[in-house]
Formats: structure tokens, sequence, C-alpha cells
């Protein structure tokens, strides 16, 4: 079984088995502090131990990096990395608010770049977004490309949620240029409506995004053509590790790029 399949079957039992969670006052139990350093609610709990008890059960030669779960080795022989956040999105799973997702990616090596596979599956509704590295990406059997036109409506997605005033100051320009902006709540999410070309671009400046928030989303977003730099403007790439902390933009094309850029100042 090639590993997009097998992110792809992961993702899809986690959606049968919290659909019907979602919005409920179960979902919000407390599960202490995960790995991650957020509180692990039973919903994310629920999805982690679907994608770890089907990986067992298949015996895929892995490491999973988990947002509740840190680390968990499957193989003394591993493959790579399955890279997890089983619930993206968790503060609007439990509200009910249809907007959050399951994010699996594979990486053969300790590092972004390397990621090979990517799967988005977007739980309220149960859209599959998957890409794996070379061969394009994909809603359910549509291929998908980042929007190529001149937007109607230029749409910028910006994640404020945690932004130090020092930020809020920096990214003014963007809310008071004629960008019509969204922030939803699920960053693997999002870039997969970026990579869809429902978005244009997407910035992340807040230096607290974990790899396993965006992982997937990565490769999806390149594999539609998007362009993903850092804060200084260079082809994004980090290790895996927890500590890790990222900034980004995604943009569909150079030109939206260059504006943006402008805007902020960078």
């Amino acid at each position: 079984m090639q590993v997009i399949e097998i992110l792809r079957e992961a993702s899809r039992q986690v959606y049968e088995n919290v659909k019907d969670l979602a919005g409920t006052k179960a979902a919000a139990e407390d599960h202490g502090i995960g790995k991650g350093g957020d509180i692990s609610r039973k919903i994310d709990i629920v999805a982690e131990k679907t994608v770890l008890d089907y990986l067992k059960k298949i015996k895929f030669d892995c490491i999973v990096l988990g947002e509740e779960c840190g680390r968990v080795e499957l193989s003394r022989k591993p493959k790579g990395f399955v890279i997890m956040d089983a619930i993206d999105g968790s503060a609007n799973a439990v509200r009910g608010i249809p907007f959050f997702c399951c994010s699996l990616a594979f990486a053969p090596k300790n590092k972004l770049s390397s990621i090979t596979d990517g799967v988005v599956t977007d739980l309220s509704n149960g859209d599959m977004y998957w890409a794996t590295k070379g061969k394009g990406a994909y809603l359910n059997k549509k291929k998908i490309t980042v929007h190529k036109q001149k937007p109607v409506y230029k749409i910028v997605g910006i994640n404020v949620s945690g932004a130090t005033p020092k930020l809020v100051k920096r990214i003014q320009p963007i809310f008071q240029n004629s960008n019509h902006s969204r922030h939803l709540g699920a960053n693997a999410l999002e870039l997969a409506l970026f990579a869809r070309g429902l978005i244009d671009v997407y910035i992340d400046l807040r230096e607290k995004i974990r790899v396993t928030d965006m992982a997937a989303g990565y490769i999806i977003s390149k594999e539609a053509g998007g362009v993903i730099l850092d804060q200084k403007l260079k082809p994004l790439d980090s290790d895996l590790s927890y500590e890790t902390r990222l900034s980004f933009i995604a943009a569909a094309n150079k030109q939206i790029l260059s504006d943006t850029v402008k805007q902020l100042k960078l």
C-alpha cells in the first residue's frame, strides 16, 4: 500500500469516528495537557487513537509525531515520520463550528522539506485534500490549483490568534488596504482552501505555529502551485521538533506575494 493510501484511510477513519462527536458535551472533556502544550479534549484523543490504532494494525514502520501523544515509535526500523494533528481546529470542533480537520503528513527525513505526502480531511463534511510530491494536489478526485487569475475579491487569510500588540501593528496595513481578511481557526484547512484557489494569500507571522499544524497543508499547497516562504522570504523549511515554531507566507503567485511583502514592509 502506498503511503498516500495509508494516510487517506487513516484520515477517513477519523472522520467516521468524530463526525457525530463534534459540538457535543462529551467532545470537550478535559484530558490534560498534550505534548503540543494545549489542553487535550476527548475529541482530540479519539481522533489520535484512531490513527495510531490503524497504523499499528497495518504494521506501518514509522515514528508518529502527534499533537497530543507526542513521539510514538511504532517500529525499530522506521521508514520515516507520520506528522499528525488529528484534530486541527479543536476549539471549533468542541463548539461545533464546522471548520476543523484531520491533518496527516509523511516525511522520510527530519525535515519539513522532505515531506512526500499529505492529507487534510474536512471533518465537517468528509472532503479530502491530498497530495503526493511531484503528482499534484487533489480535492477528493479533482485536481486543484491555487488561484491563477487576478481575483475579483482578494481574500487574505491571516492568523492573528494570540498575536502580540507589536505584530498587530506590523500587519495593520493588511486590514487597511483593499483586502478581505479571514481567520477561520484551523491552519491546515485554511492552507487547503488556499491550495484550492479560494484564498489568495495566507499569512502567519506569529512565530507560534507548530510543524504538526501545517505539515500536510505545506505539501498540498506546494503541489497546487503555491509559493511558501518564511518571514525572511526564503523557502520555508525546518526540522520536525515540537520546540520548532514557524512563521510563513503562502502566496498564489509572484504578484500577490510582491503586493503582500510591500504592505508588510518585509
